[in-house]
């Protein structure tokens, strides 16, 4: 029978010999009073004995979960003790940081990514597994990490138990470990928390031009203060605005082109700029230095930070955050100027799945930009007015 010994039982045994838990693990306590853990299981057709570590560095739990793990590696034909003869395996930190350095070059972000991965991980998981070999991290190991932050941080254990999986996929990819500790198998032993996701906070359409004004009067940099407006009139996202390149801006046109490795889709992006926006651009100039930038940092030649136009609207109380106000703009569209749904969607970059999706095949730029001077149009005018309904083109009419 498993499970025959108890917590208790193994922090007070004195007794020289071996106490078995069931299922091959022992608890061996030598004449000195040293204990240890040890799992004796038939590996590649022999018998042996595999140290699983002391007590009470080993408690009785995590000992039962590393027995697991090296059964279910033997059954597959693994050899444990081979494993826990090679010198090469790397420890969590290490892991984790040719994780961070293999997907850095797909994350368009600027880094953000990476730093969010590496911060969470040095504060979550780093000090319990850091400094442990992959293949000695148990079920246990991911559950006394997660389990202090699981309900009170469910956001961030989420993520935490995704970036920790991801190391382990690594790991088990790269034949360190048989399995991953922080996958399937854990999620019955968590408790149930409720969806903690969160819309990102964004004003009704009627305030949107009143954030503008308020914005456009306060003592910010004449980057921010432009940088916020060009973000609301293009309904673009904050990274690409702040990223913005002239050289991106083709003025005879009126079109921003974005190019794929800066858009989160991967795919270049064609914005109208409407006559509002142009405006933004022109005032813009006064800006421009070395870096190219349109917006660049009140410093000068760098980007502007990721937390500016966020602090700014958090020190006006504008009760929203910048992505915000492209949900803004797609309520607008559907509730006030009731645009084409695919009209509105190519607004936002939005990559339609689907069947939908393999037979469009125009980026309805036209028709896009009657819909941005309509909306640069509703951000003029006073709160509440009412906007006429955009017409639905014919058959016949393209773009």
């Amino acid at each position: 029978m498993a499970g025959r010994l108890n917590a208790r039982f193994a922090a007070t045994v004195t007794k020289p010999g071996r106490h078995g838990d069931g299922n091959g693990l022992y608890l061996l306590v030598k004449p000195s009073g040293a204990k240890s853990w040890v799992l004796r299981t038939v590996v590649q057709g022999r018998r042996c004995d595999i140290g699983l570590g002391g007590y009470p560095l080993v408690s009785l739990a995590e000992a039962r979960a590393a027995a697991f793990d090296n059964r279910k590696l033997a059954r597959a034909g693994g050899d444990p003790l081979a494993l826990k003869r090679r010198p090469d395996i790397p420890t969590f930190e290490d892991a984790a940081r040719t994780v961070i350095d293999i997907h850095k070059p797909t994350w368009r972000d600027g880094g953000k990514s990476a730093g969010q991965w590496s911060a969470s991980l040095r504060q979550h998981a780093f000090p319990r597994l850091g400094a442990k070999r992959v293949d000695t991290i148990t079920t246990a190991d991911v559950m006394a990490v997660l389990l202090p932050i699981w309900t009170e941080k469910a956001e961030t254990a989420r993520r935490v138990r995704q970036r920790i999986s991801a190391v382990m996929r690594w790991s088990v990819a790269q034949g360190y470990r048989a399995d991953n500790p922080a996958g399937d198998a854990i999620a019955a032993a968590l408790p149930k928390v409720g969806d903690t996701r969160r819309h990102f906070r964004a004003l009704h359409h009627t305030e949107a031009g009143d954030a503008i004004r308020a914005v456009r009067g306060s003592l910010a940099s004449l980057a921010s203060r432009l940088a916020f407006e060009f973000l609301v009139v293009t309904a673009a996202r904050s990274g690409e605005v702040r990223g913005a390149l002239w050289s991106e801006i083709d003025l005879d046109t009126a079109t921003w082109t974005i190019p794929g490795e800066r858009m989160k889709g991967g795919r270049e992006h064609r914005v109208p700029l409407s006559g509002r926006a142009l405006e933004i651009l022109d005032e813009a100039r006064a800006l421009e230095d070395a870096s190219g930038l349109v917006f660049p940092a009140p410093s000068g030649r760098k980007p502007m930070s990721d937390s500016t136009l966020s602090k700014l609207l958090r020190e006006l109380g504008i009760d929203a955050v910048p992505h915000g106000f492209r949900s803004t703009f797609r309520d607008w569209c559907s509730e006030a100027a009731h645009a084409p749904r695919d009209v509105a969607e190519a607004c936002l970059a939005h990559v339609v799945r689907g069947v939908e999706g393999a037979y469009a095949r125009s980026d309805l730029l036209e028709r896009r930009r009657k819909l941005m001077e309509r909306w640069a149009a509703h951000l003029a005018s006073p709160a509440g007015d009412k906007v006429v309904p955009m017409a639905r083109p014919s058959r016949e009419s393209g773009q």
